[in-house]
C-alpha cells in the first residue's frame, strides 16, 4: 500500500527567535538541522518515489537532509510556491510576544490559527505589496495542488514525501482527517516530526501516526 510522509521543516532562525514568517526566506536555526537530521534517521527505511516541497529553504534544506540519511537525493522532486507558508502579511518579521502584548492573545490565536482571518495586510519593508493569507486562502492554492500533482501519485501507488510548512501542511491534514474550521483551530504539525499515511488502492486512508 502506498504511503505519503508529511513533515513540517525544522525549526527556523525565526522560529526560534519566536518571529512570523511566512514567505521569508529564513534558514533553519541548529536544532533545525539536527531536527531534520533526527527525522531522516527515522525515515531511513522509507523508500520514495517522488519528492514535493517549497520554494523555501527551510523546507529545501530539510528534505536534502531527510533524503540523503537514506541515500536518495536522487528521486525526483518539484518545488511549488503552492506549498509555501501562509503569507503573514505586515506581522512578518514580528515578534509574536510583542505582537500578543499590542493586540491582545485572542487577536493573535485567531490570526495564527483560525480558518478565514487572515492577518493584517498593511504593506511593510517585508511585505511591499500589502498582501496577506489566511489560512483558507493558503488552502486555496495548496489543495488544488495536493489534488492535481501529489495525490494522483499515491493512487498510482507511489510513495510519496511532501516536506512544507506548518499551515501549508495544515490545510492539507484538515482535507485528509475532514476536519472542521473549528476543530483547525487546535491543529498544530510540529517541527521535524514525520507523519505518516498510509493509503488503500482506491486512495482511502488505512492509517495515520506521528513516527
Amino acid at each position: 500500500m502506498p504511503h505519503c510522509i508529511l513533515i513540517r521543516h525544522g525549526e527556523s532562525q525565526w522560529n526560534l527567535e519566536n518571529r512570523f514568517t511566512g514567505w521569508v526566506d529564513v534558514p533553519l536555526s541548529p536544532k533545525g538541522e539536527q531536527e531534520a537530521k533526527s527525522a531522516g534517521e527515522k525515515l531511513k527505511s522509507y523508500k520514495f518515489d517522488k519528492a514535493f516541497t517549497s520554494v523555501l529553504k527551510r523546507a529545501n534544506d530539510t528534505l536534502r537532509y531527510i533524503l540523503q540519511a537514506s541515500n536518495q537525493l536522487s528521486i525526483p522532486t518539484e518545488h511549488d510556491q503552492a506549498l509555501n507558508e501562509r503569507h503573514y502579511g505586515a506581522l512578518q518579521g514580528l515578534n509574536k510576544a510583542e505582537t500578543a502584548a499590542k493586540y491582545g492573545d485572542e487577536q493573535v490565536k485567531i490570526w495564527r490559527r483560525s480558518y478565514d482571518v487572515p492577518p493584517p495586510k498593511d504593506k511593510t519593508e517585508l511585505n511591499p505589496d500589502g498582501y496577506s493569507e489566511s489560512l483558507k486562502d493558503t488552502a486555496a492554492r495548496t489543495l488544488p495542488y495536493w489534488e492535481k500533482k501529489i495525490f494522483p501519485e499515491i493512487k498510482n501507488g507511489k510513495n510519496i514525501i511532501v516536506a512544507a510548512h506548518g499551515n501549508s501542511l495544515r490545510s492539507i491534514v484538515m482535507h485528509l482527517d475532514k476536519l472542521t474550521k473549528e476543530q483547525v483551530l487546535e491543529l498544530n504539525i510540529p517541527t521535524g516530526v514525520p507523519l505518516l499515511y498510509i493509503f488503500n488502492a482506491d486512495g482511502t486512508i488505512v492509517e495515520r501516526k506521528y513516527l
